[in-house]
């Protein structure tokens, strides 16, 4: 217990379960508490410095503007989300910020979901690889990190109330485990929970979540703040395990706290814990820290540069078009209006105010000597301009490159809405077809927070680099990739599906206004399209560089059958002129299993950087959760075979083993209402059944004897078998044999 709360009266303790302001929590000098300044993220320092609100609406101080996570997911680079977030612990700290909020490992069920681009990934271990690294980065500097949302806040529409209606499978399998990763690996000072409700219950008071899973499996030692605005009950909240109420919710949250304490509903050793949380926690950030230094802005920026360079996923490149010579040739015509006004950053409460803005069109013509023109080509309202079409197409035609800006602008995604469609606008997709018809070409380079459907220009212009919503530095770093200066480090985090209607959610989202069903379960992404073998427009894992690279002499050993452990080695070989990385990636299938399982799922990976001709063996272990599916029991691997398949993505497999553990047999539980055959699988139960029918004269055993009539009755509790014919109560009959096992 933290040695204020002795000295702290209760309304004192009240006060400091919510905040004081609406980015800051409580003093009380006399108990010498400090009160904390929290402030959005994730991708960049959102300090509020005039009237403060939660949707981005008013100015904030300026801080560097990374790119967002919709990008960095596609790094597949732990190291470096450390690297940026020790940046962003730099500028907090001389905000004067104790608490980012940040990073978001929520799931990308729905390439729809308005707040995609603060996702890392559609992939629960690589989200939670990710978001550990920045966590550990932004605290290396005394700056605490706020893991959000918790949990399955999948979608936009009806935030505030929906509840999704997800089996505790799915939960643990999809929707947890990169919270589970972050909080294991890095320990974030605090957790947010979400606005929705989670099976019905609202995540604020879901003492499952805040309290079973989070503390008691996973050791968590933050505490766990709300999402601004998500508690409707105070008591139910703090009784659950939520220990901080934001903003501030006024003298109504004590006096709900107050009552529950008062009427017994409460006690208020619970009060105590949650402040000693909150407290233990804002010291030891600042135990952590030394002397605040002056941010260096500049190399912020160029911090900045190198991660969108290393986000940016080139999707084509046919002919080799890219990289583009930066004096040779003819003219380059630059179209598109994000060429010039560059969509940079999402909507919402992570925008953030630049130090600076690098335009795309500036840092092509500072990096080319050949004569580059521009057109803008369309409107970014999405609203037809005959004028400005007409203008593109004459310069295309003119033009020996043309380097086509296309994207979504700000009102399509942002926090607080879904989109509807997948969609690139109408006039852009108009702007494609009118300059193919003059010039063939063509680079597009796209910038949007969530994937967008590429028909019409997947497989007609000879290269796509898609950079995301790249950060302020973008447009360098994407001048720095067309000519070649730097690779396009990055891989795809999410799949790019062909049509909307493919995706797996896509009949369940949003839900109705009061309940979305997760009626996918766990084929979330590349797990339903493998499983069901539909054509994609580029894989999970999928993306070009400007080398080559070679995966060679695959091993797969296990040192002890009966534990469920491998270690993957596998030779990577830079086969092509230039250094580049590559993404070593790691899939598991369970060949036969007592559930359906995805046909692949990742469990591990590495990025592996080499000079031109250059070779390393890389090693990637496969821990017990590799192998393991949620079951009755829990965590749950079965004895028998599975396939290791190391590849590029989960398309681009390059070599696979398979493997054979020996792990003992799961016991599962037996109850009243098992089936013929869980009796029949179960290593105490067949026994017991076959005495049963034995004992019955052999009648019962004949029938068991037939194939066909055994399949039938195999999925039939076995109360209801032995209840056939009405002379015997089948439940207490089965309530005897139970008692057997």
């Amino acid at each position: 217990m933290h040695p204020a709360v002795s000295k702290l009266s209760l309304d004192e303790k009240l006060s400091l379960l919510t905040g004081d302001s609406f980015w800051s929590t409580a003093s009380v000098a006399h108990a010498g508490v400090e009160g904390a300044v929290l402030t959005d993220g994730p991708h960049g320092v959102r300090l509020q410095s005039g009237s403060a609100d939660h949707l981005g609406i008013n100015d904030s101080h300026p801080a560097t503007a990374f790119p967002t996570a919709a990008a960095t997911g596609s790094t597949w680079d732990p190291a470096l989300l450390e690297e940026m977030g020790e940046a962003l612990g730099r500028e907090s700290r001389a905000l004067g910020v104790d608490v980012l909020l940040g990073p978001g490992v929520n799931i990308k069920r729905s390439p729809l979901c308005g707040r995609n681009f603060e996702y890392f990934s559609e992939d629960p271990l690589l989200a939670g690889a990710l978001g550990a690294g920045w966590v550990r980065g932004i605290q290396s500097q005394g700056v605490g990190a706020s893991l959000k949302h918790f949990a399955a806040n999948n979608q936009e529409t009806e935030r505030m109330r929906v509840s999704a209606e997800v089996d505790e499978r799915t939960l643990r399998e999809i929707y947890l485990p990169a919270f589970e990763r972050t909080v294991t690996d890095a320990q974030p000072a605090t957790v947010m929970c979400s606005y929705n409700r989670i099976n019905g219950t609202y995540a604020s008071e879901h003492h499952w979540l805040l309290t079973e899973v989070l503390r008691d499996e996973w050791g968590y030692q933050g505490y766990v703040v709300s999402d601004w605005g998500a508690v409707s009950n105070p008591a139910a909240a703090v009784a659950a395990g939520l220990d901080l109420t934001m903003p501030a919710a006024g003298p109504r949250h004590a006096a709900d706290v107050r009552a529950a304490l008062e009427s017994g509903a409460l006690d208020e050793s619970v009060v105590d814990i949650a402040v000693s949380r909150i407290l233990t926690v804002h010291d030891r950030l600042r135990e952590a820290r030394g002397e605040t230094q002056p941010v260096d802005v500049d190399a912020h920026h160029a911090l900045a540069r190198r991660i969108a360079a290393e986000s940016a996923v080139l999707l084509a490149n046919e002919g080799g078009v890219l990289p583009l010579s930066p004096a040779e040739g003819g003219a380059i015509a630059v179209v598109g209006a994000f060429a010039e006004t560059p969509r940079y950053q999402g909507a919402g409460s992570s925008h953030i105010q630049p130090t600076r803005l690098d335009t795309a069109l500036e840092a092509i013509r500072a990096t080319a000597s050949r004569e580059v023109r521009f057109a803008a080509g369309f409107r970014l309202d999405g609203a037809e301009d005959e004028a400005l079409r007409a203008e593109a197409v004459d310069l295309a035609a003119g033009a020996e490159t043309v380097v086509l800006f296309l994207g979504l602008p700000d009102a399509e995604e942002s926090e607080g809405f879904d989109r509807t469609h997948i969609d690139l606008p109408a006039v852009q997709r108009a702007l494609v077809d009118a300059v193919l018809e003059v010039n063939a070409n063509v680079v597009v380079v796209l910038s949007n927070g969530a994937v967008v459907a590429l028909d019409g220009i997947a497989g007609r212009v000879p290269a796509i680099l898609e950079t995301w919503l790249g950060g302020q530095a973008s447009g360098s770093a994407t001048a720095d990739i067309l000519f070649g200066a730097v690779e396009p480090g990055g891989r795809l985090a999410e799949t790019v599906p062909v049509r909307l209607a493919d995706n797996p959610a896509h009949v369940n989202f949003p839900g109705t206004p009061k309940k979305v069903v997760y009626g996918e379960r766990i084929y979330v992404g590349y797990r339903w399209y493998d499983r069901t073998e539909r054509e994609v427009e580029y894989p999970f894992g999928f993306g070009l560089g400007y080398t080559t690279f070679a995966l060679s002499d695959v091993a797969v050993s296990v040192a002890d059958t009966a534990v469920a452990h491998a270690v993957v080695e596998v030779t990577v070989t830079n086969t092509g002129a230039r250094a580049g990385a590559e993404v070593v990636q790691v899939y598991v299938g369970d060949v036969e299993a007592s559930v359906d399982r995805p046909v692949r799922e990742l469990k591990g990976f590495a990025k592996v950087r080499l000079a031109a001709g250059a070779s390393e063996r890389v090693r990637i272990e496969l821990d017990e959760r590799a192998f393991a599916f949620w079951g009755e029991s829990g965590w749950t691997v079965e004895p028998g075979a599975f396939t290791v398949e190391v590849g590029t993505s989960s398309r681009d497999i390059a070599a696979s083993a398979e493997i054979e553990l020996a792990v003992p047999v799961p016991e599962s539980t037996l109850d009243i209402e098992s089936t013929i055959g869980d009796w029949q699988r179960h290593p105490k139960g067949a026994g017991v059944l076959e005495s049963a029918l034995a004992a019955n004269g052999g009648a019962s055993a004949a029938i068991f004897a037939d194939p066909e009539i055994s399949r039938m009755m195999e999925s039939m509790p076995l109360r209801t078998v032995l209840g056939f014919g009405g002379d015997v109560d089948g439940t207490a009959a089965a309530e005897q044999l139970l008692a057997q096992v």
